[in-house]
């Protein structure tokens, strides 16, 4: 099972590289970094320009036994010294790291609307990654006790042509691919691995004494595990977008109770009984949350905004100010319920947590406090 690197890890080894040249360290021949995940990771880089001012390197990007549309493709990274007023209008800045700016070159997309984590105008480069690329530089500067203003720019050459293959243009992120990533690694994610690899952390469960079981999608369920229903991550599995066949799975390792964990951009859907949650299976975040809210009084000048809308959270703001929060998730978490114990049958108990990124939790089933309260008695006893 290869694991590979997100283009956010690609661009922090190049930056991280093009910076070391800088500082007169080079010329580097890989780079290496500790990801967000815990996972040191050294890749080869090539030198692709260098001068006084400016050096620049890319990575050929791996991603392991998940190939995606990048996979093959060259991330590259320029550190250049650069006085204030030679930072583009649009370029990311941090407290933390206030000598350096971060901008997106040929090929990173730009993004056009709002509703996004990053601004309207400002390069496709999320979050984690910009710090990622900021820390990145920032400790070969200090290594070289440099403290100077520097621009980093990420390029994509490939990146407008991939963009056509992705959901960007859908988005309002035009002119190229996005720069993600919240772990740096990829894991392996075609359908058999991910499903093959879910059965075998179940049976690792099962095999340790466990009754019940906690379920994420992804990392966000599982930073929501720690952050908000304070679990430990090791006390959960990720299932990644195929909840019907963990449930499946667990009701025929015959655990006793079920507990999922998501954010309303999944969750959501299997209100409408989509056990496979894939945007590309079924994006139908806008209809879900549209029809709940017509049942709950929405205006259809309402459900005209909600339709505009780019993201879930975006719809949430405008639910929010119409006061039709609260009633239209009630609404989606008793049809959540209902898809849910259906799939799982009567001989396990399913409890399910929905939640947003910027307004916290958003429901949970009826049983979903008492399961949780389960596995936290059952974390307690094994330990």
């Amino acid at each position: 099972m290869a694991l590979g690197i997100t283009t956010g890890s690609c661009a922090a080894l190049t930056a991280r590289a093009a910076a070391l040249h800088l500082m007169g360290f080079g010329p580097v021949s890989e780079s290496s970094l500790m990801t967000p995940k815990g996972i040191r990771v050294t890749f080869p880089v090539e030198l692709v320009e260098d001068s006084k001012e400016q050096a620049e390197y890319r990575i050929k990007k791996d991603s392991g036994d998940d190939p995606d549309v990048t996979h093959g493709t060259y991330i590259h990274c320029a550190v250049r010294r650069a006085t204030e007023n030679e930072i583009p209008e649009f370029a990311f800045h941090s407290e933390l790291y206030p000598n350096l700016y971060l901008d997106g070159g040929e090929g990173v997309g730009r993004v056009t609307k709002p509703g996004l984590t990053q601004p309207v105008g400002y390069a496709a480069i999320n979050e984690v990654p910009r710090s990622m690329i900021f820390q990145a530089v920032a400790d070969v500067l200090d290594s070289a006790d440099e403290h100077g203003c520097f621009l980093i720019t990420v390029h994509i050459p490939e990146g407008k042509t991939l963009a056509k293959k992705t959901f960007n243009p859908r988005l309002g992120i035009e002119n190229g691919i996005s720069v993600l990533g919240t772990s740096g690694i990829i894991e392996p994610m075609s359908d058999k691995a991910i499903v093959d690899t879910t059965e075998t952390l179940i049976r690792q469960r099962k095999g340790l004494g466990h009754e019940t079981l906690l379920v994420t999608p992804g990392n966000y369920g599982q930073g929501y595990v720690t952050d908000y229903l304070g679990m430990d991550l090791s006390s959960s599995i990720k299932c990644s977008n195929f909840m019907g066949e963990t449930i499946d799975l667990a009701v025929s390792y015959e655990f006793k109770q079920f507990l999922l964990v998501g954010n309303i951009g999944k969750i959501a859907k299997l209100s409408a009984g989509i056990m496979n949650t894939h945007s590309h299976t079924a994006d139908c975040r806008w209809e879900i949350i549209a029809a709940n809210a017509a049942v709950c009084g929405a205006s259809k000048e309402l459900l005209k905004i909600l339709e505009g809308c780019i993201t879930t959270e975006e719809m949430l703001k405008y639910l929010d100010q119409e006061d039709l929060i609260k009633p239209v998730m009630e609404r989606i978490m008793e049809r959540v319920e209902k898809y849910v114990s259906m799939r799982a049958g009567e001989s396990m108990k399913t409890g399910v947590y929905m939640f947003s990124e910027n307004y916290g939790l958003l429901g949970q089933t009826s049983l979903a406090e008492e399961i949780l309260e389960a596995v936290k008695a059952e974390e307690k006893e094994k330990n």
